[in-house]
């Protein structure tokens, strides 16, 4: 059974004797803590009977506000989700929990408040608070005759239940079937502040749930692809806000439940890049996929006129963050000197439309391809002139100057 009573006697007049250190209590201002208190405890007469009992009995006061304080903690996590709590207690090794009656009823105060801070619903320095609390309720509870609560714990108690709990109104955290109802909609949606506001404030479980629904509905053919666009455009609206415990969570699921030891597709690569679990893929996984890339760069070519397929191939390359997550310095340096040689074109000023043009180059390849190469913050100048220098092809078309006024814009983005 649980250990708290939150009701308060209501003690006779007769009986009344002020403790010793009243006055100074009263002068601690613990009473105005008691008014911010949210109206439901109100209703309870909880503060009223504490201010009725703290100035004959304060350890009463303090143990009884504590009580009330666990009550509705209990009442937050069955709010917060059963679900929640099943998941949290099971992961850091708490007593299981099947209904919301062990957590009513028979779930351990000291067990409860671990569980409350292990769901989100608690933050780590306000757990450490309510711990402590619990350590002084303890005493006064267990050591009546030794212990007295002094003007301190009065305040520190006061201060710290009302605070971090009664003061606070549950959280209303999201469910997975609001997030599949917006989802799953027959037309193009986006995420809205309100529920990018409640996700934000979801434990990691939770968020975990609902953004390892929207990696694999993204990727499932099964559903129809607004579906699976409205998932990946979700997972970009709230990926800022989404605890770093999910992604990595999201990240060890991706590789194990998916990859295993191939190479991600570009769908995955895409994926992985918009819900940020890109840079906790495994390095061989990443470097294979470029690798694969590089293939495709190399048979489509970078000549000119290859200009009606460079625009889809380089707009994929720039939805994975172009270059950037590429570790492996050959296969990068192959993929930068493509780039690099569909950006320059070659020597023109020849034939009906090569009258006003002296270099042709990829009208729909060379601006992505540029825009490619300065995005990545990882590529510097000394790259671009190591490429350079081991490329006869660059070479030799920055012989002509016309090319080389060209080469002369990619150096200008690291001047």
């Amino acid at each position: 059974m649980t250990e708290e009573k939150y009701e308060l006697e209501i003690i006779p007049k007769a009986e009344l004797q002020l403790d010793p250190n009243h006055e100074i209590i009263e002068e601690s201002g613990v009473k105005n803590y008691l008014s911010r208190i949210r109206p439901a405890w109100h209703a309870k007469q909880l503060v009223q009977r504490t201010m009725r009992i703290l100035p004959v009995d304060p350890s009463s006061a303090c143990q009884r506000i504590f009580n009330a304080s666990i009550h509705d903690l209990r009442e937050k996590i069955i709010m917060a989700g059963i679900d929640i709590a099943q998941e949290a207690a099971r992961n850091n090794k708490l007593p299981n929990i099947s209904s919301d009656e062990d957590i009513l009823e028979r779930y351990d105060t000291g067990k409860l408040i671990t569980l409350a801070y292990r769901m989100g619903l608690l933050s780590r320095p306000e757990y450490r608070r309510i711990c402590r609390v619990y350590d002084i309720r303890k005493d006064l509870e267990h050591e009546d005759d030794e212990y007295e609560a002094g003007v301190e714990d009065v305040v520190y108690i006061f201060k710290t239940c009302i605070d971090v709990i009664l003061a606070n109104d549950p959280v209303q955290i999201i469910k997975l079937t609001e997030i599949k109802s917006i989802v799953e909609s027959p037309n193009p949606v986006t995420i809205d502040r309100a529920v990018i506001e409640d996700y934000k404030q979801a434990p990691d479980p939770r968020q975990t749930e609902i953004y390892q629904f929207l990696i694999s509905t993204s990727l499932d053919s099964k559903h129809a692809d607004i579906v699976r666009q409205n998932c990946y455009n979700a997972l970009g609206s709230i990926r800022a806000f989404t605890n770093r415990n999910t992604t990595l969570e999201a990240a060890q699921h991706f590789v194990e439940k998916r990859l295993g030891r191939r190479p991600p597709l570009l769908s995955e690569m895409r994926v992985a890049n918009v819900s940020g679990i890109l840079p906790y893929l495994r390095t061989a996984h990443v470097n294979g996929f470029y690798k694969s890339y590089l293939e495709r760069l190399e048979s489509t070519g970078y000549h000119w006129d290859n200009n009606d397929k460079h625009g889809e191939l380089l707009r994929d390359l720039k939805e994975v963050s172009g270059t950037i997550h590429c570790s492996e310095e050959i296969i990068k340096d192959d993929i930068i000197e493509w780039l690099i040689m569909c950006y320059l074109g070659e020597p023109g000023g020849y034939g009906y439309h090569g009258r006003h043009r002296p270099v042709f180059y990829s009208n729909s390849g060379a601006p992505l391809a540029f825009e490619i190469i300065q995005e990545d913050s990882n590529i510097t100048l000394q790259d671009i002139n190591r490429i350079k220098g081991k490329s006869h092809e660059i070479k030799k078309q920055i012989s002509n100057k016309y090319v080389m006024r060209r080469f002369q814009e990619i150096l200008d983005i690291y001047s």
